[in-house]
C-alpha cells in the first residue's frame, strides 16, 4: 500500500474508491477507460477491479466491462437508514405548509427508491411506501434526479431499464425526455401529471451538491394540487433542498 504524503491518504484506496465513483457515474465501463480516467497502467487497474469483484462491489459484465456490484446496495441501504432522521422535519414542513404528503428518494443503480415520507394531513391522501421502486422517467423525483445527470448518463440507464407506460401520459421517447429533462433543467424543478399514477400531481426538486443522487416531492390527488398549489410549493421545495444539503453535507463532514 502505497501512503500519499501530501494529502496522508491511501492511495491505492484513493484510487479504488474513484474507480467505484467512476463506474457509479458511468453505468459501465472498459479497462481502457477507467485505467485512462485514473491515470494508472491496464495491468494495475486490473489488479484493482479485480479486487474489488472479488469483494462484490464490482462486477464484470458479458461485454467485459465493468460495473458496480451488488454488495454495495448493502452499503447504500444502511447509508440511506441514516437519513431519515435529518430529512424528516424537513419533510413534516413541506406536508404541513403544503398540506399534502412529501417525500425523499434517491436513485439506486438505474431506479428511484423511497427512503422517506411525511403523510398529507388528508383523510384521502398519496401514500408511497418506503422502500418503493420506480423508474426515474415516470417519476417527479426521477425526473428531477435525471436532470442533474448528463444526457449521456440518462441515455445508459433507459438504455438498461427501458422506459415503460405507467400510464398514458408517460414519456416513453428518449427524445421528448430529453426535451422534458431541458425544460426542467431551466425551470429548477420536476412535475410529473398523472405519468406513474393517473390522477396524481407531483412536484419534486434535486437535493444539489450532495454525493447521493436524490430529490424532495410533494404529491397529491389532481383536485387538490392545483398548478397554484403547484406554483406554491416550488419555493419551499428549493428552500427545504438547500436546508437537507446543509445537513447532509454536515453529517458527511
Amino acid at each position: 500500500m502505497v501512503e500519499n504524503r501530501t494529502s496522508g491518504s491511501v492511495q491505492s484506496v484513493e484510487r479504488a474508491f474513484h474507480l467505484l465513483e467512476l463506474l457509479a457515474d458511468s453505468g459501465d465501463s472498459s479497462l481502457t477507460e477507467l485505467s485512462a480516467a485514473i491515470d494508472v497502467p491496464a495491468p494495475t487497474t486490473r489488479r484493482f477491479l479485480k479486487t474489488l469483484v472479488s469483494l462484490g462491489y464490482a462486477r464484470q459484465l458479458p461485454n467485459r466491462h465493468y460495473g458496480l456490484g451488488l454488495k454495495l446496495t448493502r452499503l447504500a441501504g444502511r447509508v440511506e437508514s441514516q437519513f431519515g432522521p435529518i430529512v424528516t422535519p424537513h419533510l413534516d414542513t413541506l406536508a404541513r405548509e403544503i398540506g399534502e404528503s412529501a417525500n425523499l428518494a434517491v436513485l439506486e443503480g438505474d431506479m428511484v427508491v423511497y427512503i422517506a415520507q411525511s403523510p398529507s394531513r388528508h383523510a384521502m391522501r398519496m401514500f408511497t411506501e418506503v422502500g418503493h421502486r420506480a423508474h426515474a422517467h415516470s417519476t417527479g423525483v426521477g425526473k428531477a434526479i435525471l436532470a442533474a445527470l448528463s444526457d449521456d448518463q440518462v441515455a445508459r440507464i433507459v438504455s438498461r431499464v427501458g422506459m415503460p407506460a405507467e400510464t398514458s401520459h408517460t414519456i416513453t421517447d428518449l427524445a421528448k425526455l430529453r426535451t422534458e429533462l431541458n425544460r426542467i433543467r431551466r425551470a429548477g424543478y420536476a412535475t410529473d401529471k398523472g405519468e406513474q399514477e393517473i390522477g396524481v400531481v407531483c412536484y419534486a426538486v434535486a437535493i444539489p451538491d450532495v454525493p447521493i443522487s436524490m430529490a424532495i416531492s410533494v404529491s397529491g390527488p389532481t383536485f387538490r394540487m392545483t398548478q397554484d398549489l403547484g406554483k406554491a410549493a416550488v419555493p419551499l421545495l428549493i428552500s427545504e433542498s438547500q436546508a437537507i444539503s446543509k445537513d447532509l453535507l454536515g453529517l458527511l463532514g
